[in-house]
């Protein structure tokens, strides 16, 4: 009764999700700990869970269900987002388990399959399923297909959902065959491939800023917008992901999935609805109307990086090469700049910039639209004797909201202009939510809206636009790495390449 008075006491603003039972591969990992259970804790506080719900956590750590409870009680006071009610976490810790084991180990599934009837019989879970791909990539496809083996895969008597993490394949090759692999077992309204950047409340009031709002959707094209930036800034260096990192780089860590994601809900047609496949109908063909870039493009429009010794924060930074796991003459570049095109009526000759690297002296996201100069005529005979141009930002990270930058005239006799900001916070209007970022996601599989997550074939489409950029790369080493200090914002080449251009790159150092 005090759990029930607890939940009923949080106000709920959505639909419930769905009975089911949530199964984590990977479950020992940070992943989970820092990210997936405390999501699931405050969809909970928010009633937005359904009552008839478990976790069955499976992993190689020799771990008994009261084991992988004690931990997770300990994690979520490390982790949790917010005060952790103590009635709302003992009914969600009733609803976990744990089942130990190695994915690639084919007596694994019939135990999970034996434990799922469990607890279908014991919380009312419907016998809806959802799978949870918190491993290694390589792990994706045959984990999927072991679970299609012993008939966990089937919808005769429930659904069943896979969420699948990045990195989804490594290339556009590698794409390709993970998703034959997945949908030779499983169909595509199945398949959740999953970005976190998207359950950022300011990437999805995009579609809200854009087409709920008389004055924006106008002047959303090429007549009035110059151009747009893109910047993804990290001030950290790899850490202790040296091993994986240096297989990745910046380019297949962040622009085929993050990256594109942003620019396509950025410079996407109206859908003719919110559903899924209408949303992202438009949102593929902007992947797909992304200009490929010739091997001489690739030379003149990309630029990469890699970060020496510096200072961020007031922290000294080793250079990436003597990060731990790294080799010492390492050619993986840990910051890209490029300039796209999108060749479509909206958008023609309208370029769009982006950026994204590690040990940059601020962390954040941004998305700049810049809006054309307005004619100078007018102010020949006065002071000014430039006219700036008028910003949108969307700030992403860390702080949600939305500026507009525009001229005002200064208090005085003459004419003079000055920048104004106006700006908006998510927090400042609407209250602090508490959040890891995955909340509305696993809500949205819940309840199966595929809205927020791509498609096969927008995926692909991704790896179109970097796969030239990848192959001229491998055959054209750098010679100059590392080329930018930590606490910087990355080489001198980035700057030229929109300086070339007449433009700058709009920075937040904060």
């Amino acid at each position: 009764m005090a759990q029930a008075a607890a939940l009923a006491n949080t106000p709920r603003v959505g639909k419930v999700g769905e009975p089911c039972a949530m199964v984590i591969f990977g479950a020992a990992g940070d992943l989970t700990a820092r990210k997936l259970i405390p999501a699931l804790y405050n969809l909970a506080k928010s009633e937005l869970l359904s009552r008839e719900f478990a976790v069955v956590g499976v992993a190689r750590a020799s771990f008994s269900t009261d084991d992988f409870r004690k931990k997770m009680s300990e994690n979520i006071k490390e982790f949790g987002t917010d005060t952790i009610d103590p009635d709302i976490w003992e009914w969600f810790i009733r609803r976990i388990y744990f089942l130990q084991g190695n994915f690639d180990d084919k007596d694994l599934y019939p135990k999970l399959k034996e434990l799922l009837e469990k607890v279908d019989r014991d919380h009312s879970t419907h016998n809806n399923h959802l799978y949870y791909m918190a491993t290694g990539a390589d792990y994706f496809g045959p984990v999927v297909e072991q679970l299609a083996a012993v008939g966990l895969m089937e919808e005769s008597q429930g659904w069943r959902r896979v969420i699948i993490e990045k990195p989804f394949g490594h290339d556009l090759e590698s794409a390709r065959a993970l998703n034959r692999q997945l949908l030779g077992v499983a169909t595509e309204k199945q398949i959740y491939r999953i970005d976190h950047y998207l359950g950022k409340e300011t990437v999805q009031n995009i579609l809200a800023l854009r087409f709920a709002n008389g004055i924006f959707e106008p002047v959303w094209n090429r007549r009035y917008i110059d151009h747009v930036q893109i910047s993804v800034a990290e001030t950290v260096g790899v850490e202790k992901r040296g091993s994986y990192y240096d297989k990745a780089g910046a380019l297949r860590d962040m622009v085929p999935n993050h990256i594109m994601q942003l620019i396509s809900l950025t410079a996407m047609e109206p859908p003719v609805s919110f559903r899924a496949d209408a949303v992202r109908d438009e949102q593929g063909k902007i992947l797909h109307a992304i200009q490929p870039l010739s091997s001489e493009d690739v030379l003149s429009k990309t630029v990469r990086g890699q970060y020496g010794d510096g200072t961020v924060g007031g922290e000294r930074i080793p250079a990436y090469r003597s990060e731990s796991d790294v080799p010492p003459d390492s050619r993986t570049e840990t910051f890209v700049a490029m300039k796209l095109q999108i060749d479509n009526w909206r958008w023609a000759d309208v370029p769009f910039y982006l950026r994204t690297g590690k040990c940059l002296p601020a962390h954040n996201t941004h998305i700049v639209i810049q809006f054309r100069r307005a004619p100078f005529v007018l102010f020949r005979d006065t002071p000014v004797e430039t006219l700036m141009p008028n910003q949108l930002v969307l700030h992403i990270q860390p702080e949600e909201g939305i500026s507009l930058q525009f001229a005002a005239k200064v208090p005085g006799p003459a004419m003079r202009l000055g920048a104004v900001d106006m700006n908006f916070e998510y927090s400042d209007y609407f209250g602090q939510q508490p959040s890891t970022g995955y909340e509305r996601l696993l809500h949205d599989c819940m309840i199966g809206d595929a809205t927020l997550f791509q498609r096969a074939d927008m995926v692909e489409a991704g790896w179109c636009v970097v796969s030239p950029v990848l192959d001229v790369w491998k055959a054209l080493p750098p010679r100059n790495f590392p080329n930018y200090a930590a606490g910087t914002w990355g080489p001198k080449e980035a700057d030229d390449l929109m300086e070339r251009d007449g433009r700058h790159w709009r920075n937040f150092e904060k």
